[in-house]
């Protein structure tokens, strides 16, 4: 049973930095994309940042330059740096975890339980 947990979300001022983890468990972590996507009240889930089982990764155009994904192939865990936080940053922020071979379709992966970022102004 796929399980991804979810660490290192909180508050924090406009331009602070948060680093969250993901924790997996019971997958081939070497065959799997990862990925991070948030949700704010009332948007639709979106992409945040992907890294595929080789290190490539791809970001939202709106957090480029801002935010890092890293994978830790050994400990089964991604990690999202997060810079120069701004207010619009502020959502739920979900692990996702899907075969490299549908990793067009992230919905039929796996999702962590969310961990919730704030950005105060």
């Amino acid at each position: 049973q796929v399980q991804l947990v979810e660490s290192g979300g909180g508050l924090v001022q406009a331009g602070g930095s948060l680093r969250l983890s993901c924790a997996a468990s019971g997958i081939i972590f070497s065959d799997y994309v990862m990925g991070w996507y948030r949700q704010a009240p009332g948007k639709e889930r979106e992409l945040v940042a992907r890294i595929t089982p080789g290190g490539s990764t791809n970001y939202a155009d709106s957090v480029k330059d801002r935010f890092t994904i890293s994978r830790d192939n050994a400990q089964y865990t991604i990690y999202l740096q997060m810079n120069s936080l701004k207010p619009e940053d502020t959502a739920v922020y979900y692990c996702n975890a899907v075969q490299m071979v549908l990793h067009h379709r992230p919905d039929l992966g796996s999702w962590g339980q969310g961990t919730q970022v704030t950005v105060s102004s």
